[in-house]
Protein backbone atom coordinates (compact mmCIF):
# COMPACT_ATOMS: atom_id res chain seq x y z
CA UNK A 1 0.00 0.00 0.00
CA UNK A 2 1.51 3.14 -1.01
CA UNK A 3 2.00 5.99 1.85
CA UNK A 4 1.98 9.80 1.78
CA UNK A 5 5.30 9.97 0.95
CA UNK A 6 5.32 7.30 -1.91
CA UNK A 7 2.47 9.10 -3.28
CA UNK A 8 4.17 12.27 -2.84
CA UNK A 9 7.94 10.55 -4.85
CA UNK A 10 5.73 8.65 -7.04
CA UNK A 11 3.54 11.63 -8.41
CA UNK A 12 6.61 14.24 -9.44
CA UNK A 13 8.74 11.33 -10.86
CA UNK A 14 6.16 10.13 -13.18
CA UNK A 15 4.58 13.77 -13.57
CA UNK A 16 8.26 15.20 -14.78
CA UNK A 17 8.56 12.40 -16.69
CA UNK A 18 5.71 13.09 -18.82
CA UNK A 19 5.70 16.82 -18.37
CA UNK A 20 9.40 16.42 -20.17
CA UNK A 21 8.40 14.09 -22.77
CA UNK A 22 5.49 16.48 -24.13
CA UNK A 23 7.76 19.27 -24.33
CA UNK A 24 10.66 17.38 -26.06
CA UNK A 25 7.99 15.66 -28.34
CA UNK A 26 6.36 18.80 -29.34
CA UNK A 27 10.06 19.91 -30.02
CA UNK A 28 10.38 17.13 -32.18
CA UNK A 29 7.74 17.50 -34.02
CA UNK A 30 8.55 20.96 -35.23
CA UNK A 31 11.61 20.24 -36.25
CA UNK A 32 10.90 17.47 -38.76
CA UNK A 33 8.10 19.91 -39.69
CA UNK A 34 10.41 22.64 -41.06
CA UNK A 35 13.15 19.25 -42.50
CA UNK A 36 9.86 18.26 -43.91
CA UNK A 37 7.75 21.35 -45.62
CA UNK A 38 8.99 21.27 -49.04
CA UNK A 39 7.95 17.47 -48.89
CA UNK A 40 4.90 17.92 -47.67
CA UNK A 41 4.07 20.89 -50.27
CA UNK A 42 4.80 18.12 -53.05
CA UNK A 43 3.21 15.27 -51.72
CA UNK A 44 -0.75 13.87 -52.34
CA UNK A 45 -1.43 13.49 -48.58
CA UNK A 46 -4.08 15.21 -46.84
CA UNK A 47 -3.55 17.10 -44.27
CA UNK A 48 -5.16 14.26 -42.29
CA UNK A 49 -3.12 11.27 -43.25
CA UNK A 50 -0.08 13.45 -42.43
CA UNK A 51 -1.42 14.55 -38.83
CA UNK A 52 -2.59 11.18 -38.27
CA UNK A 53 -0.60 8.24 -40.36
CA UNK A 54 2.94 9.82 -39.62
CA UNK A 55 2.98 12.59 -37.09
CA UNK A 56 1.09 10.12 -34.70
CA UNK A 57 3.15 7.55 -35.25
CA UNK A 58 6.38 9.38 -35.25
CA UNK A 59 5.47 10.54 -31.61
CA UNK A 60 5.15 7.12 -30.39
CA UNK A 61 7.91 5.61 -32.05
CA UNK A 62 10.39 8.48 -30.69
CA UNK A 63 8.71 8.73 -27.33
CA UNK A 64 9.31 5.29 -26.46
CA UNK A 65 12.64 4.65 -28.59
CA UNK A 66 14.39 7.69 -26.16
CA UNK A 67 12.04 6.83 -22.87
CA UNK A 68 14.91 5.53 -20.71
CA UNK A 69 17.00 8.88 -21.36
CA UNK A 70 13.55 11.09 -19.80
CA UNK A 71 12.92 8.39 -17.59
CA UNK A 72 16.88 8.81 -16.48
CA UNK A 73 16.53 12.98 -16.95
CA UNK A 74 13.20 13.25 -15.14
CA UNK A 75 14.63 11.42 -11.78
CA UNK A 76 17.51 13.31 -11.84
CA UNK A 77 15.64 16.33 -12.02
CA UNK A 78 13.34 15.83 -9.37
CA UNK A 79 15.57 14.01 -6.84
CA UNK A 80 18.56 16.52 -7.10
CA UNK A 81 15.68 19.30 -6.40
CA UNK A 82 14.96 16.68 -3.25
CA UNK A 83 18.28 16.78 -2.34
CA UNK A 84 19.04 20.81 -2.85
CA UNK A 85 15.74 21.71 -0.06
CA UNK A 86 17.32 18.81 2.14
CA UNK A 87 14.50 16.54 1.72
CA UNK A 88 15.75 13.33 1.36
CA UNK A 89 17.91 14.70 4.50
CA UNK A 90 14.72 14.99 6.35
CA UNK A 91 13.74 11.51 5.29
CA UNK A 92 16.86 9.72 6.40
CA UNK A 93 17.23 11.63 9.75
CA UNK A 94 13.47 10.68 10.87
CA UNK A 95 14.12 7.02 10.84
CA UNK A 96 13.40 6.41 6.43
CA UNK A 97 15.74 4.20 5.52
CA UNK A 98 17.20 4.41 1.64
CA UNK A 99 15.98 1.64 0.44
CA UNK A 100 12.64 2.56 1.45
CA UNK A 101 12.80 6.05 -0.34
CA UNK A 102 13.86 3.80 -3.19
CA UNK A 103 10.14 1.83 -3.57
CA UNK A 104 8.20 4.64 -5.09
CA UNK A 105 10.93 5.03 -7.62
CA UNK A 106 11.32 1.66 -8.31
CA UNK A 107 7.05 0.93 -8.34
CA UNK A 108 7.26 3.96 -11.25
CA UNK A 109 9.84 1.75 -12.82
CA UNK A 110 7.78 -0.76 -12.96
CA UNK A 111 4.88 0.81 -14.29
CA UNK A 112 6.90 2.88 -17.25
CA UNK A 113 8.73 -1.01 -17.93
CA UNK A 114 5.32 -2.74 -18.08
CA UNK A 115 4.05 -0.35 -20.42
CA UNK A 116 6.90 0.23 -22.61
CA UNK A 117 7.31 -3.86 -23.00
CA UNK A 118 3.41 -3.38 -23.98
CA UNK A 119 4.02 -1.00 -26.55
CA UNK A 120 7.12 -2.23 -27.65
CA UNK A 121 5.81 -5.75 -28.64
CA UNK A 122 1.76 -4.87 -29.03
CA UNK A 123 1.44 -1.65 -30.43
CA UNK A 124 4.90 -0.25 -31.68
CA UNK A 125 4.89 -2.64 -34.42
CA UNK A 126 1.37 -1.72 -36.04
CA UNK A 127 2.16 1.93 -35.71
CA UNK A 128 5.53 1.73 -37.46
CA UNK A 129 3.38 -0.16 -40.24
CA UNK A 130 1.27 2.58 -41.26
CA UNK A 131 4.80 5.18 -40.50
CA UNK A 132 6.81 3.22 -42.71
CA UNK A 133 4.17 2.70 -45.63
CA UNK A 134 3.32 6.59 -45.31
CA UNK A 135 7.19 7.45 -45.59
CA UNK A 136 7.60 4.93 -48.77
CA UNK A 137 4.09 6.13 -50.55
CA UNK A 138 5.18 9.64 -49.70
CA UNK A 139 8.61 10.63 -48.49
CA UNK A 140 11.24 8.02 -50.04
CA UNK A 141 11.37 5.88 -52.36
CA UNK A 142 11.21 1.87 -51.26
CA UNK A 143 14.68 0.58 -51.78
CA UNK A 144 16.28 -2.68 -50.75
CA UNK A 145 20.04 -3.49 -49.48
CA UNK A 146 22.52 -4.17 -52.33
CA UNK A 147 24.41 -7.63 -51.39
CA UNK A 148 27.00 -9.56 -52.85
CA UNK A 149 27.22 -13.62 -53.22
CA UNK A 150 23.42 -14.37 -52.03
CA UNK A 151 22.57 -17.84 -51.45
CA UNK A 152 18.92 -19.20 -50.73
CA UNK A 153 17.30 -22.17 -50.42
CA UNK A 154 13.96 -20.93 -51.88
CA UNK A 155 12.81 -24.99 -52.06
CA UNK A 156 13.55 -28.29 -50.27
CA UNK A 157 16.20 -29.18 -52.63
CA UNK A 158 16.67 -25.86 -54.58
CA UNK A 159 18.87 -22.96 -54.30
CA UNK A 160 19.19 -19.82 -55.66
CA UNK A 161 22.36 -17.68 -55.58
CA UNK A 162 23.96 -14.57 -57.39
CA UNK A 163 27.10 -12.95 -57.46
CA UNK A 164 25.51 -9.33 -57.22
CA UNK A 165 21.92 -8.18 -56.35
CA UNK A 166 21.15 -4.84 -57.85
CA UNK A 167 18.21 -3.27 -55.83
CA UNK A 168 16.79 -0.32 -57.94
CA UNK A 169 16.54 -2.53 -61.15
CA UNK A 170 15.19 -5.38 -59.15
CA UNK A 171 18.54 -7.87 -61.06
CA UNK A 172 20.20 -10.91 -60.13
CA UNK A 173 24.03 -10.41 -61.37
CA UNK A 174 25.76 -14.38 -62.57
CA UNK A 175 22.92 -15.86 -61.22
CA UNK A 176 22.00 -19.20 -60.83
CA UNK A 177 19.88 -22.03 -59.94
CA UNK A 178 20.75 -25.95 -58.62
CA UNK A 179 18.34 -28.61 -58.20
CA UNK A 180 19.22 -31.51 -55.45
CA UNK A 181 17.70 -34.83 -55.46
CA UNK A 182 19.19 -35.24 -51.66
CA UNK A 183 22.81 -35.42 -51.91
CA UNK A 184 23.06 -35.38 -56.05
CA UNK A 185 23.27 -32.62 -58.30
CA UNK A 186 20.43 -33.14 -61.41
CA UNK A 187 20.00 -30.16 -62.91
CA UNK A 188 21.98 -26.69 -63.00
CA UNK A 189 21.20 -23.23 -64.20
CA UNK A 190 23.07 -20.41 -64.92
CA UNK A 191 21.83 -17.31 -66.76
CA UNK A 192 24.57 -13.86 -66.81
CA UNK A 193 21.44 -11.64 -65.47
CA UNK A 194 18.30 -12.47 -63.99
CA UNK A 195 15.35 -9.56 -63.97
CA UNK A 196 12.40 -9.61 -62.29
CA UNK A 197 9.00 -8.73 -63.85
CA UNK A 198 6.52 -7.47 -61.45
CA UNK A 199 3.66 -7.77 -63.48
CA UNK A 200 4.26 -11.58 -63.98
CA UNK A 201 5.80 -12.65 -60.74
CA UNK A 202 8.44 -14.37 -62.82
CA UNK A 203 12.39 -13.93 -63.69
CA UNK A 204 13.40 -12.85 -67.35
CA UNK A 205 16.88 -14.72 -68.38
CA UNK A 206 19.48 -13.49 -69.69
CA UNK A 207 22.00 -15.91 -71.63
CA UNK A 208 20.84 -19.12 -69.77
CA UNK A 209 23.19 -22.56 -70.05
CA UNK A 210 21.23 -25.33 -68.45
CA UNK A 211 22.97 -28.39 -67.24
CA UNK A 212 20.32 -31.72 -67.15
CA UNK A 213 22.68 -34.49 -65.43
CA UNK A 214 21.99 -37.87 -66.50
CA UNK A 215 22.97 -41.74 -65.68
CA UNK A 216 23.58 -41.39 -70.03
CA UNK A 217 25.52 -38.32 -69.73
CA UNK A 218 24.80 -34.47 -69.43
CA UNK A 219 22.67 -32.70 -71.59
CA UNK A 220 23.35 -28.63 -72.49
CA UNK A 221 20.60 -26.30 -73.50
CA UNK A 222 21.71 -22.56 -74.02
CA UNK A 223 19.80 -19.51 -74.78
CA UNK A 224 19.54 -15.56 -75.13
CA UNK A 225 16.37 -15.29 -73.35
CA UNK A 226 13.89 -17.19 -71.01
CA UNK A 227 11.35 -16.06 -68.60
CA UNK A 228 10.97 -18.39 -65.84
CA UNK A 229 8.32 -18.21 -62.71
CA UNK A 230 10.99 -19.30 -59.55
CA UNK A 231 9.26 -19.07 -55.88
CA UNK A 232 11.84 -15.64 -55.26
CA UNK A 233 10.92 -12.73 -54.75
CA UNK A 234 13.10 -9.32 -54.16
CA UNK A 235 11.89 -9.08 -50.87
CA UNK A 236 13.64 -12.12 -50.07
CA UNK A 237 17.03 -11.45 -50.93
CA UNK A 238 16.90 -8.22 -48.76
CA UNK A 239 15.21 -5.16 -47.74
CA UNK A 240 15.32 -2.62 -45.16
CA UNK A 241 16.21 -3.29 -42.02
CA UNK A 242 13.49 -0.72 -40.77
CA UNK A 243 10.53 -3.48 -41.38
CA UNK A 244 11.47 -5.56 -38.60
CA UNK A 245 10.38 -2.66 -36.40
CA UNK A 246 6.89 -3.01 -38.16
CA UNK A 247 6.91 -6.83 -37.55
CA UNK A 248 5.04 -7.97 -34.62
CA UNK A 249 7.06 -10.13 -32.54
CA UNK A 250 5.45 -13.58 -33.68
CA UNK A 251 6.15 -12.15 -37.28
CA UNK A 252 9.96 -11.37 -36.68
CA UNK A 253 10.09 -14.68 -34.94
CA UNK A 254 9.23 -16.63 -38.06
CA UNK A 255 10.94 -14.16 -40.63
CA UNK A 256 14.37 -15.13 -38.87
CA UNK A 257 13.26 -18.41 -38.69
CA UNK A 258 12.37 -18.67 -42.24
CA UNK A 259 15.61 -16.77 -43.29
CA UNK A 260 17.91 -19.36 -41.30
CA UNK A 261 15.74 -22.32 -43.05
CA UNK A 262 16.91 -20.24 -46.51
CA UNK A 263 20.20 -20.45 -45.26
CA UNK A 264 20.39 -16.98 -44.72
CA UNK A 265 22.55 -16.13 -41.87
CA UNK A 266 22.40 -12.39 -42.17
CA UNK A 267 19.63 -11.84 -39.54
CA UNK A 268 21.86 -10.29 -36.93
CA UNK A 269 19.81 -7.02 -37.29
CA UNK A 270 16.30 -8.51 -36.78
CA UNK A 271 17.28 -10.41 -33.55
CA UNK A 272 18.84 -7.77 -32.11
CA UNK A 273 15.43 -6.10 -33.01
CA UNK A 274 13.52 -8.65 -31.17
CA UNK A 275 16.10 -8.53 -28.16
CA UNK A 276 15.83 -4.63 -27.92
CA UNK A 277 12.12 -4.73 -27.84
CA UNK A 278 12.62 -6.32 -24.01
CA UNK A 279 16.08 -5.40 -22.94
CA UNK A 280 14.91 -1.67 -23.39
CA UNK A 281 12.11 -1.36 -21.25
CA UNK A 282 14.32 -3.00 -18.51
CA UNK A 283 17.13 -0.98 -18.62
CA UNK A 284 14.31 1.88 -16.74
CA UNK A 285 15.34 0.14 -13.71
CA UNK A 286 18.98 0.37 -14.67
CA UNK A 287 18.51 4.25 -15.05
CA UNK A 288 16.28 4.86 -12.41
CA UNK A 289 19.03 3.52 -9.56
CA UNK A 290 21.95 5.24 -11.13
CA UNK A 291 19.60 8.68 -11.36
CA UNK A 292 18.39 8.04 -7.68
CA UNK A 293 21.76 6.78 -6.10
CA UNK A 294 23.83 10.35 -8.13
CA UNK A 295 20.78 12.98 -7.46
CA UNK A 296 20.08 12.20 -3.52
CA UNK A 297 23.91 13.69 -2.62
CA UNK A 298 23.69 17.20 -1.94
CA UNK A 299 26.70 18.85 -3.66
CA UNK A 300 28.13 21.92 -4.40
CA UNK A 301 26.77 23.27 -8.08
CA UNK A 302 23.23 20.85 -7.25
CA UNK A 303 21.31 20.11 -10.27
CA UNK A 304 23.61 21.30 -12.90
CA UNK A 305 26.19 18.75 -11.40
CA UNK A 306 24.04 15.82 -11.29
CA UNK A 307 23.06 16.83 -14.73
CA UNK A 308 26.29 16.72 -16.14
CA UNK A 309 27.25 13.21 -14.77
CA UNK A 310 23.80 11.38 -15.78
CA UNK A 311 23.96 12.94 -19.22
CA UNK A 312 27.75 11.75 -19.46
CA UNK A 313 26.32 8.52 -18.13
CA UNK A 314 23.65 8.22 -20.68
CA UNK A 315 26.63 9.20 -23.60
CA UNK A 316 29.09 6.26 -22.20
CA UNK A 317 25.55 3.91 -22.09
CA UNK A 318 24.67 4.88 -25.71
CA UNK A 319 28.01 4.74 -26.87
CA UNK A 320 28.48 0.82 -25.19
CA UNK A 321 25.27 -0.12 -26.68
CA UNK A 322 26.20 0.96 -30.47
CA UNK A 323 29.68 -0.48 -29.24
CA UNK A 324 27.88 -4.05 -28.77
CA UNK A 325 25.42 -3.91 -31.70
CA UNK A 326 28.19 -3.28 -34.12
CA UNK A 327 30.18 -5.87 -32.33
CA UNK A 328 27.38 -8.44 -33.24
CA UNK A 329 26.63 -7.02 -36.25
CA UNK A 330 30.41 -7.39 -37.70
CA UNK A 331 32.50 -9.27 -35.41
CA UNK A 332 30.12 -12.25 -34.62
CA UNK A 333 28.70 -10.95 -31.13
CA UNK A 334 25.83 -13.13 -30.19
CA UNK A 335 23.18 -10.86 -30.53
CA UNK A 336 20.88 -11.56 -26.80
CA UNK A 337 24.56 -10.79 -25.27
CA UNK A 338 25.21 -7.61 -26.79
CA UNK A 339 21.95 -5.72 -26.29
CA UNK A 340 22.07 -6.97 -22.56
CA UNK A 341 25.37 -6.73 -21.80
CA UNK A 342 25.26 -2.64 -21.39
CA UNK A 343 22.27 -3.21 -18.67
CA UNK A 344 24.07 -5.77 -17.11
CA UNK A 345 27.16 -3.47 -16.71
CA UNK A 346 25.71 -0.35 -16.02
CA UNK A 347 23.50 -2.24 -13.47
CA UNK A 348 26.70 -3.03 -11.17
CA UNK A 349 27.78 0.30 -11.95
CA UNK A 350 24.77 2.01 -10.23
CA UNK A 351 24.60 -1.13 -7.54
CA UNK A 352 28.40 0.49 -7.28
CA UNK A 353 26.99 4.25 -6.52
CA UNK A 354 23.91 3.43 -4.29
CA UNK A 355 26.50 1.33 -2.52
CA UNK A 356 27.98 5.07 -2.40
CA UNK A 357 24.83 6.88 -1.79
CA UNK A 358 24.00 8.57 1.59
CA UNK A 359 22.49 6.12 3.80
Amino acid sequence: MLRILDRYILRKFLGTYFLMLVIIMMVAVVFDISEKTEDFAKMKASVGEIVVDYYLNFILYYANLFSGLFIFLAVLLFTSRLAHRSEIIAMLSNGVSFPRVLWPYFVGATFLCVLSLVVNHQVLPAANRVRLAFEEAHIRATFFVEDRHLHREITPGVIAYCEHYGAKEKTLYHFGLEQWDGHVLVRKLNADRAVYDSVNGSWHLHDYLTRIIGADGDRFVRGAEMDTVIALKPSDLGQRWETAMAMSTGELDDYIDAKRKQGDGKVTSYLIERHQRTSYPFATYVFTLIGVSIASRKVRGGTGLHLALGVMLVLIYVFTMKLTTVAATNAGLEPFLAVWAPNVLFGAIGIWIYRKAPK
